[in-house]
């Protein structure tokens, strides 16, 4: 008896070891190949973004980066407050990637970014930051205008209100598209202004679009840039002026053919008139030039200039002149600026100082040859067609 109750007792312990050991390993098996079956679907990739989530007071250039280890890059967004996307780049075989351009100042950004390993699985990190608020500010007042026709020798100018010493960044900032497409490049005169041009005039009717990008670009150590613009113009029709001094004539001429031929009369010995290319700056209907402004003090100071064009920043015009009496034509008798007969208050319009103010546009060229004086400064006034193309992308 009690040989068949120890039998009982092993079968059950052997009964209970056994279904135990047969539920065990079906339960270990089912859970093992459920472990095995998630960490397949782990993507071993690892995406880092810096600056670390959350960062305030970021730089806006060098700051911004992304990159995957065990895997590759497949897909960056970085989007302002706005929704708007900045652009980048993925390198180094999906290993990082940067951005194309500098940051806004004071805007938060988002970034999302997807990483794949080895084995096509995918790993996302998602963070946002915000950047700097400056302390020091420069914008830059340009020319032309927005919306402005202008003569096919006008450049695009700007002056910037701060000395830039970071030249390559603030003009990698601008881009200026042109229809029809033509190659245009910029040339710094000291270290506030920068000027765009081609390498010939301008053709008629050429659309040009500037994009001022510069918030956020540091243009000296710890001064940034506060401006994002559009800027747009149009090319009107081909009008350039040759100035005969010797001659005391003004062809005007378009398209290459002569339009108009005026009397003038131009610098006095002593005085002579720059020779070269300048460009028509600004136009005032009626000005008043003192002497004592160009270094010419108590020599002249004429309070009512009819039809006042300027040439140069030293003080160069093509202007109407009432007092001029027959030098018209006939000798040079000006402190340097080109006269075109006109009346006083320049109420006759068919004069030819009017009539040269009425038919020119800002950015129209007035070349001056045979003079006695040197050729004007490129930086003198819009007047960089004086320069070799060589020496302009320099």
């Amino acid at each position: 008896m009690p040989a068949l109750i120890l039998g009982a007792l092993l079968f059950t312990v052997t009964a209970c070891g056994g279904g135990g050991s047969g539920s065990g390993s079906g339960s270990g098996d089912g859970k093992g190949k459920g472990a095995d079956s998630a960490q397949s679907k782990q993507s071993e990739a690892v995406v880092a973004i810096a600056p670390k989530d959350g960062a305030s007071s970021v730089d806006t250039s060098g700051a911004l980066k992304v990159t995957a280890s065990k895997g590759r890059l497949t897909q960056v967004e970085v989007k302002d407050a706005k929704g708007e996307a900045i652009s980048g780049s993925i390198t180094d075989g999906g290993a990082s990637w940067t951005p194309a351009t500098h940051l806004a100042a004071s805007t938060k950004y988002t970034v999302h970014a997807v990483a794949k390993d080895s084995e096509g699985r995918q790993a996302a990190e998602d963070s946002s930051f915000t950047t700097l608020t400056p302390k020091n500010t420069f914008i830059g007042s340009f020319t032309p205008e927005d919306g402005s026709t202008v003569g096919v020798g006008m450049p695009f100018s700007i002056r910037f209100t701060r000395g830039i010493t970071h030249p390559e960044d603030v003009e990698k900032a601008i881009s200026i598209k042109t229809e029809p497409a033509v190659d245009v490049e910029g040339h710094w005169f000291g270290n506030d202004r920068l000027d765009f041009r081609p390498e010939q005039y301008w053709k008629s009717g050429t659309k040009v679009t500037v994009s001022l990008n510069l918030d956020g670009v540091e243009g000296r150590p710890g001064v940034y840039g506060k401006q994002a613009k559009t800027v747009k113009f149009t090319i009107g029709r081909n009008q350039v002026s040759i100035v005969d001094a010797k001659k005391h004539t003004m062809k005007v001429m378009r398209d290459g053919k002569v339009f108009k031929t005026l009397p003038v009369t131009t610098g006095k010995p002593g005085y002579d008139t720059w020779n070269g290319q300048m460009v028509i700056s600004e136009k005032l209907r009626v000005t008043r030039m003192n002497g004592d402004t160009v270094g010419y003090g108590g020599e002249y100071d004429i309070k009512d200039v009819p039809d006042a064009m300027r040439l140069t920043d030293s003080g160069t015009f093509a202007h109407g002149n009432y007092w001029g009496g027959g030098a018209f034509g006939n000798y040079n008798a000006s402190h340097g600026c080109i006269g075109l007969r006109d009346e006083r208050g320049g109420y006759d319009r068919g004069l030819p100082g009017a009539w040269f103010f009425d038919h020119s546009l800002v950015g129209d060229v007035v070349t001056v040859k045979n003079s006695d004086d040197r050729t004007v400064d490129p930086a003198n006034g819009l007047n960089g067609w004086n320069m070799s193309w060589s020496d302009w992308k320099k």
